[in-house]
């Protein structure tokens, strides 16, 4: 996954109804079989197209499923409509495999994607007034990484130490601003009317932002920002298969990694983490947020 509008998981009822890609309900099927890798994704970019022309240049084809939300791909992986996904780094993977029961699985990483604080008004960090509002994405995931980085830069204080913040975690009278969740590609059109607004990448262009005038960013070279690796991803029978790994990797081709570096203005931040490190990170997160849940 490119980390893009990150929606609440909600399963899709209808999925198996609508989806008919691999035409399969098997998990445990060779994803190769039928001369193809189908690919879950949501938004096409022309990272993607890049990646299926290197991919072909290696005798292998592969085809993508254009999701309209975030909470079908990882569905359509169990139910056999896709053989792999690439939208979702290793922080959303655990927070649906926690809400699901699901054991979907990591099978190469992309790229973290930095997530900054954009204002209109302010130059500077210090230029945010006492009592005034940022808005941040409503989704779970974004949400928590948003607060942590107000927090970061001083501008949120939270009532409890919490690796996933929510609303009911900030310390209202310790706190120098006010925070607006709203849906992802909201936080761009409210930049208007509120003081700064943490944007997602994807969000950028369409606002005309450029990341270098972020007032702030999270540092993707940090620990704690490993969990915003992005995946491509696969069902937990389906991880270790070669083919599903080849195509993985051909992300880091320079055809490919070039695309991106255009694509997000050379905000990506390239891993290439070992299989195993995602295993386990998303291992030890998923239980950091079940312990956090108690």
């Amino acid at each position: 996954m490119r980390t893009k509008r990150l929606l609440p998981v909600v399963l899709a009822t209808t999925l198996g109804l609508t989806l008919t890609a691999c035409g399969g309900g098997s998990e445990n099927t060779d994803p190769a079989a039928d001369g193809k890798i189908t690919i879950g994704i949501v938004g096409s970019t022309p990272v993607q197209d890049a990646l299926k022309d290197v991919a072909a240049q290696h005798d292998v084809t592969v085809e993508y499923v254009d999701f309209s939300d975030y909470s079908q791909p990882n569905p359509a992986l169990k139910s056999g409509d896709i053989d792999m996904n690439w939208f979702q780094h290793i922080a959303y993977l655990a927070d649906y495999n926690n809400s699901s029961g699901d054991t979907i699985t990591p099978v190469g990483s992309t790229s973290i994607f930095p997530l900054g604080l954009y204002s209109k008004t302010a130059k500077s960090v210090g230029d945010l007034k006492q009592g005034d509002e940022i808005a941040v994405p409503n989704d779970s995931i974004n949400l928590s990484r948003s607060l942590n980085l107000l927090k970061q830069q001083g501008l949120v204080s939270f009532t409890k130490d919490t690796i996933a913040p929510t609303e009911q975690d900030l310390d209202a009278e310790k706190s120098k601003v006010k925070v607006r969740p709203v849906s992802a590609e909201q936080t761009v059109l409210s930049m208007d009317s509120v003081a700064g607004s943490v944007v997602n990448n994807d969000f950028l262009d369409r606002a005309n932002l450029d990341p270098k005038n972020a007032l702030a960013q999270d540092d993707p070279t940090a620990d704690s920002a490993k969990v915003y690796d992005n995946l491509f991803a696969a069902t937990q029978a389906n991880a270790d298969n070669e083919t599903l790994k080849k195509v993985a990797s051909f992300y880091y081709d320079s055809t490919v990694q070039e695309a991106e570096k255009k694509e997000t203005k050379g905000t990506a931040v390239p891993t290439k983490v070992d299989q195993q490190e995602l295993k386990d990170l998303l291992a030890r997160y998923s239980q950091d947020l079940k312990e956090q849940s108690k």
